[in-house]
């Protein structure tokens, strides 16, 4: 029989393996809170590329029902930093993006307050979403909003501050300003809605004032309507849209272009961008064959067919010009001719103003000359225009 050993270490040390468990280890050390270095994984970035070929990597994000319609052109057209936001989630699902960012609960009701405050009350959460949408390589910033109804007017402010924000923490952005896409709205939408509009342009102006905003590009849904005076009620705001989102694309791309003539350079299109308040206009010239023909096109067509109204153009002390024509029409147009016709551009802005040129060959027949004025005033007669229609 053997005889057994009472040994108090072993006991010890099978009791202790039986409390933690087989296979399990004790906790030695409870890891204080440190500031670890990342690694190389951790720095990976989130790089989204646009499917269209531009100078420029611009984002956007849509403020309510009106800026969201505007970011979804854009979408459209192969940019794909966009995004947008709303207090109802209604409005957002009939919005085809994939980021959508609902801040509140049943919208606004066209009352700019109430989304003031739902937005501060989410405001971290909203940059979060920016930063995610728009990825880490972002030339510059757009909010898009309607300034008439309620998430649009009450939270572009608050939405330029977070893009501000974001900017500043950007080692990629090559612009400390970001830009606003407003929408303003037809007469007949009544006089709360244009009070509001009212109230909104002066806001964002002043943040032009301040040289925070650059650029201001107006969409004037009445001006628009007298363009397009037979629009069906399904294509009116598509049309509106489009028209300015496609004359803003066809400088971004043809300043990424070579052109066999004279080029416009990204340069010259970040030049107009970050005079203030900018306005587009398109051209056509039907009558090429002598230069007063064409200089009296681009006076007379540029006065009738600019996207917005009650804007002094004679204040602009920048521009930009893009003439795109046929094989016919570059073949048989002297230089002469079109000097005439930015020296025109030229004269109806403020004195010693700069205008950039861009001259390119289309695939087109057709000779159009497509323009960008910057550095405006602020907009009175449409102020005036907005505050009557809203008693103010």
């Amino acid at each position: 029989m053997s005889e057994e050993i009472n040994n108090p270490e072993s006991s010890q040390e099978e009791n202790h393996i039986k409390s933690v468990g087989y296979g399990e280890i004790p906790t030695d050390i409870v890891m204080p809170d440190l500031l670890i270095p990342p690694t190389e994984e951790d720095n990976t970035k989130n790089i989204i590329e646009d499917k269209v070929e531009g100078a420029f990597k611009f984002a956007f994000v849509g403020a309510g029902q009106g800026g969201s319609r505007i970011a979804e052109n854009f979408h459209k057209m192969g940019y794909r930093r966009v995004c947008a936001i709303n207090t109802a989630q209604q409005d957002l699902n009939s919005i085809d993006i994939e980021n959508k960012f609902c801040f509140g609960e049943g919208g606004a009701g066209k009352a700019p307050e109430v989304a003031t405050k739902a937005y501060s009350e989410n405001s971290e959460d909203i940059l979060d979403f920016l930063k995610r949408s728009f990825g880490d390589e972002v030339d510059r910033i757009f909010v898009c909003a309607g300034a008439g109804g309620g998430t649009g007017a009450g939270s572009v402010v608050s939405a330029v501050k977070s893009a501000v924000e974001l900017t500043a923490t950007s080692s990629s952005n090559t612009s400390k300003k970001v830009g606003v896409i407003l929408a303003l709205p037809k007469a007949s939408e009544g006089k709360r809605v244009n009070a509001n509009a009212a109230k909104t342009l002066n806001q964002v102006y002043d943040l032009v004032d301040q040289g925070i905003v650059s650029p201001l590009i107006i969409i004037d849904n009445e001006k628009i309507g007298k363009l397009y005076p037979n629009l069906v009620v399904s294509e009116f705001w598509n049309v509106a849209n489009k028209s300015m989102a496609g004359l803003f694309h066809l400088f971004n791309h043809t300043a990424s272009k070579d052109s066999t003539y004279s080029s416009f350079d990204s340069n010259d299109y970040k030049q107009v961008l970050d005079t203030g308040l900018i306005v587009f206009g398109a051209s056509p010239v039907k009558e090429w064959n002598d230069s007063v023909s064409i200089a009296r096109a681009i006076r007379e067509n540029l006065k009738n067919n600019l996207l917005s109204g009650g804007i002094d153009l004679s204040s602009g002390n920048s521009a930009a010009a893009i003439i795109i024509g046929g094989n016919e029409q570059l073949s048989n147009i002297p230089q002469s001719y079109l000097d005439q016709a930015f020296d025109q551009l030229s004269r109806m802005l403020k004195p010693n103003s700069v205008v950039h040129r861009g001259i390119y060959s289309g695939d087109q027949p057709i000779l159009n000359v497509f323009t960008v004025i910057g550095g405006l005033d602020r907009p009175h007669d449409k102020l005036t225009e907005l505050k009557k229609l809203g008693d103010l």
